[in-house]
């Protein structure tokens, strides 16, 4: 009686709900999920300074239902894990299900699309940057011909200022008239 281990703290489970879009429950729902990636080295009691300094490694993210067959899986791990390698600790895992969750908004959501496809990380996204999104999303089946011409159409629609490239802000006006972008931009649990 009263020897029951919490997983975390009150404090903790109110300050993950108050910076992610997921009530008590989720959090704990997706803790087991991180717990079942390594089952044998991730702590049960997270109490202390563990969701931020225990990592998982990529290899064992990625081999998640919801990832494996994303082909942008180690692109969204880098951006989301503190190392910038995909090694996850409980607090970098919880952010990015959080931002792919069906109740982040779309403005969070095209910011973290952005840092994906934003391969060379300069802050804009180059023809560079074009060619390696493409590449993934049809999994290397163009020509390289048919790849410039994909970009080159790209940036002649959306580059509104004509510097070859585009910015955040040239994305977050594509994004926001593509409708299926909230639908497929989500990680369902």
């Amino acid at each position: 009686m009263g020897n029951k281990q919490s997983t975390f703290t009150e404090e903790q489970l109110d300050a993950y709900q108050d910076c992610t879009f997921f009530t008590r429950k989720e959090i704990l729902r997706i803790y087991k999920r991180f717990f079942d990636l390594q089952p044998a080295i991730v702590p049960r009691s997270m109490t202390g300074n563990q969701p931020h300094t225990f990592k998982v490694l990529f290899e064992d993210v990625e081999k998640m239902v919801e990832l494996k067959e994303n082909p942008f899986r180690r692109r969204i791990c880098e951006v989301f894990s503190e190392d910038g390698r995909g090694n996850m600790t409980f607090d970098d895992f919880l952010d990015m299900l959080s931002v792919f969750s069906e109740t982040a908004p779309r403005d969070i959501k095209s910011v973290y699309a952005f840092r994906i496809y934003d391969f060379d990380g300069d802050n804009f996204l180059g023809k560079q940057d074009l060619e390696r999104t493409l590449a993934c999303l049809t999994r290397n089946e163009l020509t390289e011909e048919e790849v410039g011409m994909v970009c080159e159409k790209v940036l002649e629609e959306a580059d509104l200022d004509d510097d070859g490239q585009l910015s955040y802000m040239e994305f977050e006006h594509i994004v926001s008239r593509a409708p299926d972008f909230l639908s497929t931009f989500h990680i369902r649990l």
